[in-house]
């Protein structure tokens, strides 16, 4: 079989979001996973934008479909639309900034109120890089982390640290959460279904689903 994948050819797609403030990095994170790329000149994001990138797990492809928004208040317009059928989530905010930590509660409450209960959630301290500014400490994350049930990782979007690692930790834990619930149900359909309400993916939308079907079915 060849080792080239056409873009379509994949057994699960994933949906992510990435929430926190505005100016915590969560663009570069995005173009850092998704292209190896970080641009000191970025500017706030605009509405939304999503880019892709797939893994893969256990011999099967996973597509991640990553979604951006600006952290400000006057784009909360795209709230709903914005969270519908997210699985997995990066809630950033900016190790020198302590503002931007404290918020992190209020992100977490809105991502809960609109998303599935079964949504995996990675606390990520953008910009560790700038140790000499460093606001808020490793401990207290972490802590947060453990008790809100959310897993945790400090990453440097300018120098690529743990990068992938955040990115790649949420989709296997999903991966595991739908490959469970495969294994419950025997059937796939069944286990997007629980993890997607159901709905069915257009590339245009933004929903997760198993793909049925394709050349890496057994």
């Amino acid at each position: 079989m060849s080792a080239y994948r056409a873009e379509d050819d994949y057994d699960y797609l994933f949906k992510v979001v990435l929430i926190g403030d505005s100016g915590v990095g969560k663009s570069n994170l995005l173009s850092r996973f998704t292209k190896n790329e970080f641009s000191l000149e970025s500017k706030s994001t605009i509405g939304v934008e999503f880019a892709t990138r797939s893994l893969n797990l256990d011999g099967k492809v996973i597509k991640a479909q990553i979604w951006d928004t600006a952290g400000q208040e006057r784009y909360r317009a795209i709230t709903s639309a914005y969270y519908r059928g997210a699985v997995g989530a990066l809630l950033v905010y900016d190790v020198t900034r302590h503002s931007t930590y404290e918020n992190v509660e209020k992100w977490l409450k809105e991502l809960r109120d609109h998303t599935d209960p079964n949504i995996v959630v990675m606390l990520v301290g953008n910009k560790s890089d700038l140790r000499h500014l460093v606001a808020v400490s490793t401990e207290d994350a972490k802590s947060f982390a453990e008790t809100e049930s959310l897993y945790f990782m400090e990453t440097s979007a300018l120098e690529a640290t743990n990068v992938d690692n955040a990115f790649a930790e949420v989709l296997t834990q999903i991966y595991h959460i739908v490959s469970k619930k495969a294994m419950e149900t025997n059937d796939d359909a069944a286990a997007s279904a629980v993890i997607a309400k159901g709905e069915k993916i257009d590339i245009s939308k933004d929903v997760s689903e198993v793909k049925k079907g394709g050349c890496c079915s057994s």
